[in-house]
């Protein structure tokens, strides 16, 4: 038996514990371990090298908590989703700080993947990263570049992303070329607005400094000391992938993000993300990076609904 006194208030211990102890109970089902809680201890009881790992876990957690990055319910969730019954989680709970938002949130890796990601997007020219919907690929690319943007190392950022969905040309949409992407582009203006106060963004986008433009637009152009990012890349033809990365110049980072079970182009069409990861892997400066549905940051349901539709398709194949 291990026995395990937190140095942590009440509130802390709350939220550490999970409602009705549900975080603990949890632990306790992945490892096959007795757990239970006594004001501010806990007692594990079971297979000796589980104990280890749950009481690793714990102390790690009582870490991130007396180190103010205070962890959520949501991220304690993704933290049990990665417990290996072997080997526990692999990397510490402690995963690199990116930016402060605006209004003082820390935002940082959530998953051992993303931190990853991260490393890689720093290491790499072009990164690709490739997975479900919620995995943070597009919110963390762009903590990215407002990180790149704020310490100097680029002069701009560029956004960009095919508007196929619609099934529309721009030039019939009503509006500014702005107003005709800006639907298209709402998740990357979200997370800008999350990151950046609202009226910096907007200043940053009158100077250019940001800029939104629809992939078409990136025909015949350099793209120097830039972080670009272009999201929703399984909606790309080959050419047009081809035509978005040979736009590289120097000083600048590419981040292309995608979901290949998303594609909405016709039939006939070969998603030019799925063709780059063939052609590009292996080349030096050019990272790939998988996601997978542990790897999802939002409501719990969204792993379970992308697991229930992977069966199925498996399935039905």
């Amino acid at each position: 038996m291990i026995k395990i006194h937190l140095e942590l208030s009440p509130e802390d211990l709350y939220c550490l514990f999970g409602k009705g102890d549900e975080n603990i109970k949890k632990l306790a089902n992945i490892l096959d371990l007795k757990i239970g809680t006594r004001g501010s201890e806990v007692l594990i009881e079971g297979d000796k090298d589980k104990e280890l790992i749950a009481y690793n876990f714990i102390k790690d957690l009582e870490s991130l908590f007396k180190s103010g990055k205070k962890p959520t319910q949501e991220d304690i969730r993704l933290y049990l989703s990665q417990i290996d019954q072997k080997e526990g989680i692999k990397e510490k709970l402690e995963y690199k700080e990116i930016i402060k938002t605006y209004r003082g949130r820390i935002i940082s890796p959530k998953t051992s993947q993303q931190q990853k990601y991260v490393e890689e997007i720093e290491k790499n020219d072009i990164t690709f990263g490739v997975g479900p919907a919620g995995t943070g690929k597009t919110y963390l690319a762009v903590a990215m570049a407002v990180k790149y943007l704020k310490e100097g190392k680029v002069a701009r950022i560029i956004l960009t992303r095919p508007a196929v969905e619609a099934g529309e040309k721009l030039g019939f949409l009503p509006g500014t070329l702005e107003e005709k992407i800006s639907p298209y582009l709402r998740p990357l203006y979200d997370a800008l607005f999350e990151m950046l106060d609202p009226d910096k963004v907007q200043t940053l986008l009158d100077r250019n400094i940001i800029e939104i433009a629809p992939l078409a637009f990136m025909r015949g152009r350099t793209l120097n000391d830039a972080f670009i990012i272009l999201d929703e890349a399984q909606n790309t033809t080959r050419e047009q992938m081809k035509m978005f990365l040979t736009r590289l110049g120097f000083g600048s980072k590419v981040v292309v993000t995608g979901d290949i079970s998303q594609i909405d182009l016709p039939k006939k069409e070969e998603s030019g993300l799925i063709e780059a990861i063939k052609i590009l892997r292996g080349i030096k400066g050019i990272s790939i990076i998988q996601f997978s549905r542990k790897d999802v940051v939002r409501h719990k349901l969204v792993q379970e609904i992308i697991k229930a539709y992977e069966e199925w398709e498996g399935k039905n194949k």
